[in-house]
């Protein structure tokens, strides 16, 4: 038994967070359940005596709420107790606050040249006694980097990160005590515009959007071994001057000339931002945990010099400089070849691109201000041959822990799953953007709202949401409830669109029920009554919410009007649908933290609503008027009918599909829940097989056609390798990765569980298709993990292992074992329903019936034509196929439709005999669906 993992709001060692809401929690590795309790005790520098510590408590959860009243700029050390009757186990850890609400004594300096693209700011130190302790407590605007003595502090960078600057500016807190030695150093801090002042928003965007000037603000605490104290503030005393960024903003790129030597140096000047806006951090920092080698140095067609690293990603390129003095190389970032030359039209307006100006001297080079959305890297004005080692690609995202992966017997569908992951990654870039390449990269909120759940599978979210979610909340502050359609919202006021709206209440509540904190509730409640009470507000039809701007099913396939990405469900309908559900999640919010007057409120809000949708869209057999895949998904996820009509929802969403030969038509709205609602209501066979889907539209389409991320469009990319012409073509989107979600609940089985899956259930999904899988998920309470594998011999055996985190409870279902002999560890019990608690379990079972499917007397000649090894198997007895070998448009239509047997007795020109035919028949009774094909 021991303490492998303690957690602070979420963070491991958080340094100047907010940490409103204070939480503890813990990890326990244990082998077996055992009863244990548990104690915190929490110490400042130099204390003997604890200045918070709980009773020893019995251990009923792995956390603690801790109400204790922080002091500014003070480390604080906890100390974690864990006893059974047997043993005890201890672990240890810290946190240190920031300036919390203390005035800042420096002052915000800048250059008297409002124009400069980049803005040193210099002061020198003296230190004539040795340093125990040093912390610098700084931010800049609009960006900042700051180095004591040449070498840059911390690993961050693009720091303060992007927000509503005019609202609140986050400072960084820097240990900096291993920098500072007796003696004279120097504190440099360079600057450029960014996010604050830089050309940026969606059309082309604006300059200037919260400022006109590049600033900075900082206080550098220092404490001697003899106890004795300093500050070092920004003031009248520092000096400025121009840097060696030539132009750098955040689409722009950045044009560095290592020529330029800063000279003329000048007094700063002191300017009259106000500091009531700073605040301590929120956002994760932005780090480079990943670098990627080139895989390939191409020339093109055209004659081009490009780098291929093989993956598409956000960040920004390293070299390694050889050039001589005054050479000018050129970096393009594009994301795609086009007939195998350098294509960037799909970046629209974004320059994307690095310049460089060497000064002769060999060494490593990177951009500072700016990042990339890229796999190719076009190089041009080198003298020198370009080699691989000399460059890597430098992967930024917002510092979050992997959580959970899932890798099966398919490799297409893994290599789905990993692109799904590195979505993430490029998209998470402080705010949930929509693409990191072109002129947009936008906290977009209706992506972030359906990706919401599958990002905290994949990885811990929950402090980077809670960053997101005040930036939302700073907006509806501006729009009185009104969620704008990104955040922060960059000088724009459009917004109040529903999924996209939604994000302020399905967001917070999503990060409650995976995390089981409430703290994110308590923090957002009055934004998510205000969104809600802004519908209520704006909507022309009582219960219903009608007559407003929406996206509508956005970038759906069944639209009547092709120039429209809205879909063909009715807008209306989405939107009353969301109302209903944002209002529920408000009253389920109200519960929680106990507020029984808005509880009651929201709850006959909801209650209105849903019966208003269906006196409007549901007939009281349960035929919906909006005959579309999508409405159909949402009327059973959302539970708009009554349990005895279920089955004819699921049955027209069946019907639905079929007439669409099983592929999705659904955009934004639509695709994160079609195949959640079959599985959940059992089609998962279907559900699979539109998951396998491989040809336009279906998620591994684009891995077909080479994708290493998740695609903006189904086909952004056309069959013939261009690119559509419809437009927004973002090759680094990650909202359809959502699929993900029920890759994690049906596929691997994490189904229904508590917050922060205390409780929850296993019950797997199993498909022939994919016979092994292996997949982990780090709950709050620990690593759950599993792998099965089905059909393991001919008696269909299944085996699963399992591992479950101490202090969960599993409730294991295993499908078609009603009344089968399972062996779990080597003991055996009847039925596939039954508790596990922390261990490590082998479970085998035998089936009441295989998972194999074969085809048969029925099977469509479609369906023939689409599996070469069956067509090999008929064409050994009868040249039945030349037919449809000859004309494939024949397969395609009417007669594609119809099966072997009902063709022979149409069509005289088939004209197969009764012996042959029989043959065939055994031969379709016989085959595995697919079971002989390598992707299978």
């Amino acid at each position: 038994m021991k303490i492998t993992d303690i957690l602070v709001n979420h963070m491991h060692e958080p340094i100047g967070f907010q940490l409103n809401d204070l939480r503890i929690d813990f990890k326990v590795a244990a082998t077996k359940f055992i009863q244990i309790t548990k104690q915190l005790k929490i110490w400042i520098t130099d204390q003997a005596k604890p200045v918070y510590q709980t009773d020893v408590l019995t251990y009923d959860n792995n956390f603690f709420t801790v109400d204790l009243a922080l002091r500014p700029r003070t480390r604080y050390f906890l100390q974690i107790t864990i006893k059974s009757t047997d043993e005890v186990a201890t672990a240890e850890t810290f946190f240190e606050t920031g300036k919390l609400n203390e005035t800042f004594t420096a002052d915000w300096i800048g250059n008297s040249n409002k124009k400069l693209q980049n803005t040193l700011f210099k002061k020198a130190i003296q230190l004539k006694k040795s340093v125990k302790s040093a912390r610098l407590y700084m931010t800049g605007l609009g960006l900042y980097e700051a180095y004591l003595d040449q070498q840059k502090i911390g690993n961050e960078f693009l720091a303060p990160g992007v927000t509503a600057y005019d609202h609140w500016v986050q400072v960084q807190t820097y240990d900096v005590t291993s920098y500072l030695t007796t003696g004279n150093h120097e504190l440099l801090i360079s600057t450029a515009d960014g996010w604050y002042k830089g050309r940026y928003g969606f059309d082309g965007g604006q300059d200037k959007i919260y400022g006109d000037q590049q600033m900075v603000i900082g206080e550098l605490h220092i404490k001697y071994t003899d106890g004795t104290k300093i500050i070092i503030n920004t003031d009248a005393s520092w000096q400025t001057t121009a840097g060696k960024i030539t132009k750098s903003a955040i689409y722009y790129g950045e044009d560095l000339d290592d020529t330029l030597q800063p000279t003329d140096w000048q007094n700063v000047i002191i300017l009259p931002q106000s500091k009531s806006i700073l605040q301590d951090r929120l956002s994760l920092p932005l780090t480079i945990d990943e670098k990627l080698p080139v895989q390939a140095i191409l020339t093109t067609p055209a004659n081009e010099q490009v780098l291929d690293f093989g993956q598409n990603q956000a960040g920004w390129l390293e070299f390694y400089n050889r050039e001589p003095k005054g050479t000018k190389v050129t970096f393009q970032m594009g994301e795609v070849l086009q007939a195998g030359n350098f294509y960037r039209g799909n970046l629209r307006d974004a320059r994307a691109a690095f310049e460089y100006i060497s000064d002769g001297k060999e060494k490593w080079v990177r951009p500072h201000f700016t990042y990339y959305g890229y796999r190719y890297v076009k190089v041009t004005g080198n003298t020198k041959p370009l080699t691989k080692q000399d460059y890597h690609a430098c992967v930024i995202f917002s510092k979050m822990t992997q959580t959970g992966d899932i890798t099966t017997d398919n490799a297409k569908v893994n290599r789905l799953f990993a692109n799904i992951h590195w979505g993430q990654k490029s998209n998470f870039f402080d705010v949930p953007t929509d693409c990191p390449q072109r002129d947009e990269r936008l906290g977009w909120t209706g992506d972030a709202n359906i990706f919401s759940n599958t990002a905290a599978f994949n990885m811990n979210v929950f402090e980077f949401f809670k960053k997101y979610m005040k930036d939302i909340a700073v907006e509806q502050k501006r729009f009185a409830g009104m969620v704008p359609m990104y955040a922060p919202a960059m000088g724009t006021t459009d917004g109040g669109a529903v999924v996209w709206g939604d994000a302020a209440t399905t967001i917070p509540w999503n990060m409650y029920k995976t995390y089981g904190d409430t703290a994110i509730l308590k923090q957002n409640y009055d934004a998510m009554k205000a969104w809600v009470d802004w519908i209520t507000k704006n909507s022309k039809t009582p219960n219903l919410w009608t007559g407003m701007f929406q996206f509508g099913d956005w970038i759906a396939l069944d639209g009547e009007n092709p120039a429209l990405p809205t879909g063909k469900t009715d807008k209306d309908f989405i939107a009353s649908v969301y109302y209903y559900y944002s209002s529920q999640i408000v009253a389920n919010t109200a519960k929680l933290l106990d507020h029984p007057t808005d509880q009651a409120h929201y709850q006959q809000q909801a209650d209105a609503i849903l019966a208003a949708i269906q006196h409007e869209y549901i007939t009281a057999t349960g035929r919906l008027a909006i005959d579309t895949q999508t409405a159909y998904a949402l009327a059973l996820y959302f539970k708009l009918v009554p349990k005895t009509q279920i089955k004819r929802v699921l049955n027209d969403l069946v019907k639905r599909l079929n007439k669409d030969n099983d592929h999705l038509k659904t955009g934004f709205v639509g695709t994160p829940f079609i195949c959640r609602v079959l599985s959940a209501y059992g089609e998962h066979k279907l559900a699979t097989k539109i998951f396998l889907q491989e040809d336009f539209p279906s998620w591994l389409y684009a891995v077909n056609m080479g994708a290493t991320t998740v695609w903006e469009r189904w086909n952004s990319i056309e069959t013939d390798g261009s690119m559509n012409p419809d437009g927004m073509n973002s090759l680094n989107h990650y909202s359809i990765g959502a699929i993900m979600e029920w890759s994690y609940k049906y596929l691997v089985g994490i189904g229904h569980h508590t917050a922060g899956f205390k409780q929850f259930t296993f019950a797997p999904h199993f498909d022939y298709r994919l016979k092994h899988i292996t997949a982990h998920f780090d709950t709050a309470y620990g690593n759950f993990a599993t792998e099965y594998q089905i059909e393991t011999d001919t008696a269909h055996t299944i085996q699963i292992k399992l591992t479950v985190p101490f202090g969960t409870t599993v409730q294991v279902k295993l499908p078609r074992a009603a009344d089968t002999t399972i062996t779990v560890n080597a003991h055996t019990m009847v039925g596939g329903d039954f508790q596990l608690t922390a261990g490590n379990y082998n479970i085998s079972y035998i089936p009441t019936h295989d998972y194999v499917e074969h085809y048969n007397r029925e099977t469509t000649t479609a369906e023939i034509m689409a599996d070469p090894i069956l067509v090999e198997k008929i064409t050994a007895i009868d040249n039945v196929l030349d037919f449809f070998k000859n004309d494939p448009t024949a397969v395609k239509g009417g007669l594609g439709k119809m099966s072997l047997t009902k063709l022979n007795t149409l069509l005289p020109f088939i004209n197969i005999a009764p012996d042959k035919l029989e043959k065939i028949n055994q031969v379709l009774a016989t085959t595995a669906i697919l079971s002989e094909r390598e992707d299978s």
